[in-house]
């Protein structure tokens, strides 16, 4: 057991490393497109960036999960070959009907955009930046379904590497704004396509399976549905500032986003992408119950961790990120942004029991229920009470999202998560980042001093409500042993079997 959580560690510590480039391309260029963009600007390319994820998750018709179903399944061991070329050619096919669908709209009706904000070469670029990205989440599956995590990184960092650099010689230098920035994720998703198609295509078996076709949609294609709904959960309010108050209301609740998206890239999404390949490993094997609880457990623990830190420095981080007019108050709304991405962190984890048992039609209303409770909710309460309504209801909609996930998971595959441990952790994280609401001026030093000893009290608030396990705290409080258990993660976890009940028995 030991052996197998140091293995999703160290995956996830690579993983994150493809995580931790765009944030560091996110102080690289925050500061520049809150420069050189005009606030009504910078909410509108805001807007256009997430339509881009909302429009690549459609696309790709929930076959990225699909790919790595089929290649790590014992059922599909002889067809994997041929189930990537199939896959892969008919989402090509299908993201090429959009690319012509968006050259022949802006052809044909030009006028329609020649006064619009949103111009025709902005649809044509979005086209082909979905076409790029979907293809390269298709074949980053099957790197991720081999449990590649370097090469993974190693292709998404040197992707986000040269897409900050063409963005800053376009916007810094060429003045181009949105377009320039459109013109930049293009060519780097374009070359992280190329990298990816010389390892990727060679494992191919040029053969198009309808049978594997229609086994990878019947499972996939509920996922469609799931992420939609999760998009629509998360990105809708962005739609709807924009409609109910403008682009300028828009722009600080953007940056709020953008800031409490760091919990996401660092710790999160570093998580999502190895648990999935982890958890069909080991699914049935045996403690796997066990072994996804405790994974819960000290998931939700790191994600709470950095949502108290990112909470108290919310303000000093918007200062650095945005020092003009217009953004100062962004850093109110970030602690209810981070309190909802720990929920969805919590409730990747929720959903095994649906997704090991191949229930994800259940995944896919459960989602879009939350999204129109979110949606409903911020039609409510946005025009009364302005982008703080659009915080809240983002949070109540997640925590629902996960209550009922975990309920109705449970009913497929009953997994014992630590709920009084969650229960504590969420509360304590809670408090402790309220902080920033009550936190006086001060002097800048002494405020950074009092907020990094407020974060470090978290593992010790927790000790005295008897968080920790006995063989937990034996590590915990031995340098020796935490050393061992760091250095082996590093190194590649120990295969010894004798290891595997040390701390989960």
């Amino acid at each position: 057991m030991l052996s197998r959580l140091k293995s999703t560690v160290r995956d996830t510590l690579i993983y994150s490393l493809s995580n931790v480039a765009p944030k560091i391309v996110g102080v690289v260029l925050l500061p520049l497109y809150t420069a050189k963009l005009a606030l009504g600007e910078f909410g509108n390319w805001d807007l256009l960036d997430i339509t881009i994820s909302i429009l690549a998750e459609i696309f790709i018709l929930g076959q990225a999960t699909s790919v790595i179903l089929l290649n790590n399944s014992p059922e599909y061991k002889e067809k994997k070959e041929s189930a990537l070329f199939t896959i892969s050619s008919f989402i090509f096919f299908i993201c090429a009907l959009l690319v012509i669908g968006a050259l022949g709209v802006t052809s044909l009706f030009p006028e329609k955009f020649s006064s619009s904000q949103i111009g025709a070469s902005y649809i044509r670029l979005i086209s082909y930046i979905v076409l790029l990205r979907v293809m390269n989440n298709i074949f980053l599956s099957k790197v991720r379904a081999d449990e590649e995590s370097v090469f993974y990184t190693a292709v998404s960092v040197l992707k986000i590497l040269l897409m900050t650099g063409i963005t800053v010689y376009f916007v810094g230098y060429v003045e181009k704004g949105i377009e320039g920035i459109l013109y930049a994720t293009a060519i780097a998703e374009f070359i992280g396509l190329i990298i990816l198609s010389l390892k990727v295509v060679p494992q191919m078996q040029f053969r198009f399976d309808t049978e594997v076709l229609s086994a990878a949609l019947k499972f996939g294609f509920p996922l469609l549905f799931a992420s939609i709904g999760f998009l629509l959960l998360n990105l809708s309010d962005r739609y709807l500032i924009k409609f109910l108050l403008g682009s300028s209301a828009l722009a600080p609740y953007g940056l709020a986003y953008r800031i409490a998206g760091i919990l996401n890239m660092f710790f999160i999404l570093p998580f999502t992408l190895g648990l999935m390949p982890v958890a069909y490993k080991y699914f049935g094997s045996e403690d796997d119950k066990r072994f996804f609880s405790k994974l819960m457990t000290y998931s939700s623990f790191f994600f709470i961790w950095g949502y108290i830190f990112l909470s108290l420095f919310s303000k000093e981080i918007v200062q650095i990120f945005a020092g003009r007019e217009g953004y100062q108050n962004a850093h109110f709304l970030v602690p209810m942004i981070l309190l909802a991405y720990v929920f969805s962190g919590m409730r990747l984890t929720a959903s095994l029991g649906m997704m090991l048992t191949k229930n994800t039609k259940h995944v896919a209303w459960i989602t879009l229920s939350s999204a129109a409770l979110n949606i409903l909710l911020n039609l409510i309460f946005i025009p009364r009470l302005g982008i703080t309504a659009a915080a809240a209801s983002t949070l109540v909609s997640f925590v629902i999202f996960y209550i009922i996930t975990q309920k109705l998971s449970d009913k497929y595959y009953s997994i014992p998560y630590e709920n009084y441990k969650l229960a504590l952790m969420v509360a304590a994280g809670s408090l402790m980042s309220a902080v920033i609401y009550l936190f006086p001026e001060m002097n800048l030093f002494t405020g950074i001093i009092i907020k990094l000893f407020i974060t470090l009290l978290f593992p010790f608030i927790l000790y005295v409500f008897h968080f920790y396990e006995k063989a937990e705290l034996e590590i915990l409080l031995s340098p020796s042993k935490m050393y061992g258990f760091i250095k082996d993660t590093l190194k590649g976890a120990a295969k010894d079997e004798a290891t595997r009940g040390e701390i989960l028995q």
